[in-house]
């Protein structure tokens, strides 16, 4: 079997060094019953990967100032026959961990020793957030709102930039894994431009519960990728520092869902799935006083205008104050701190048509999942 090319001791930023290569074949195989591979190798930094080849590349992408090096680990496993190059990326902000347990889930599935194309799974890019349990790099500076980066910028800016140009433009679809920030919790959904069409499609596919059509924030990996011409969704889900199964059950049969209408995956049968609810339009409502707040409505659940969601009381009075609903909704998001200041942001309401029909719709998505996703997972999904 061919092995990744050797490395130099002194290796450049762009430099990577493979840490780990599948098994060869346990019996020898004759020069004349090779069969020539039909796609060529693939190469990631300095490493060249031969089609059949699983392996963990290390990429240098940064050192702290005491001299210790941060690399950037991307699993490859680079199929035997040609198709799509599909990137999975987690932890572009370091605290949010959900994304890490999807990859390693997805990782110990047998079906991917079997794929067409490649797949790259970055379960860390912000490795020093990641460490620091933070958001955020060590400038304070945020990872995501630094892209495309440049190569003489600030450290975010230089490590978007190198992401960029080393990982990112090597691929043809993309799925980015996040969760919502610190004390607040999202509910499964998916996001994706309107106007790209092979996105939406790939969100259809993924099979979250709700897909928000929105267009891309400018110094986001997923706006980068949109004005490369790259399809993107990104999937967000469960709450920063913590790990939420059904959020993470979702995000692995997701990621399996898209590979399969991507033709990476051959499909055993046909499975009949409840669609997932589209939304154009969502908004925060904040609280207007400070308190302490006692929430009603938890995520997922529809609520109509006028609904009672929380209510807001002084820790020094008999002041009391009702957060009412101004429209009618999903609830995608929340705050989980019960301690509030005036303006802060307690519940993500999402508008969508016929509200009974979503009711259902989402009852059923939660149903699939809670009943089949173990007996899946037993076989084919490979959690422990």
């Amino acid at each position: 079997m061919q092995q990744p090319t050797d490395l130099p001791q002194n290796t450049d930023i762009s430099s990577a060094v493979v840490t780990e290569v599948s098994i060869a074949p346990t019996e020898p195989v004759s020069a004349e019953a090779v069969i020539t591979p039909t796609q060529p190798d693939f190469v990631l930094g300095n490493s060249q990967i031969a089609p059949g080849q699983r392996v963990v590349v290390d990429i240098p992408f940064g050192k702290l100032y005491t001299h210790t090096e941060l690399n950037i680990g991307a699993h490859v496993i680079h199929g035997k026959k040609p198709g799509p190059v599909l990137l999975i990326t987690a932890a572009l902000h370091g605290d949010e961990i959900n994304g890490v347990e999807i990859c390693r889930r997805l990782l110990r599935l047998p079906r991917l020793n079997n794929i067409k194309g490649t797949l790259i799974v970055v379960p860390i890019v912000n490795t020093y957030g990641f460490v620091q349990q933070s958001r955020y790099l060590p400038d304070r500076r945020d990872l995501n709102r630094s892209f495309p980066g440049s190569e003489k910028g600030s450290l975010g800016s230089r490590m978007a930039w190198q992401f960029t140009d080393r990982i990112l433009k090597k691929c043809t679809h993309v799925i980015d894994l996040h969760t919502g920030a610190i004390h607040r919790s999202n509910y499964p959904q998916v996001r994706a431009t309107s106007r790209d069409k092979v996105s939406l499609k790939m969100a259809e596919s993924f099979n979250a519960p709700l897909i928000i059509k929105a267009a891309s924030r400018d110094g986001t990996m997923r706006g980068t990728a949109n004005g490369l011409g790259i399809p993107i969704i990104l999937y967000e889900a469960g709450e920063a520092l913590r790990f939420d199964e059904q959020a993470i059950n979702i995000g692995v049969r997701g990621i399996v869902n898209v590979m399969h209408s991507l033709g990476m995956l051959r499909t055993l049968k046909r499975q009949t799935k409840t669609g997932s609810l589209f939304s154009k339009k969502s908004s925060w409502i904040r609280a207007e006083h400070d308190g302490i707040a006692r929430y009603y409505q938890g995520l997922g659940k529809i609520v109509t205008a006028g609904d009672v969601l929380a209510h807001i009381y002084s820790p020094y009075s008999d002041f009391e104050v009702a957060v009412l609903a101004p429209f009618s909704g999903i609830i995608i998001g929340r705050n989980n701190l019960p301690l509030v200041n005036e303006g802060e942001a307690l519940f993500h309401i999402a508008e969508v048509s016929e509200l009974e029909e979503a009711e259902k719709t989402l009852d059923a998505i939660s149903d699939e999942v809670d009943n089949a996703m173990p007996a899946v997972l037993s076989k084919d999904y490979g959690v422990v």
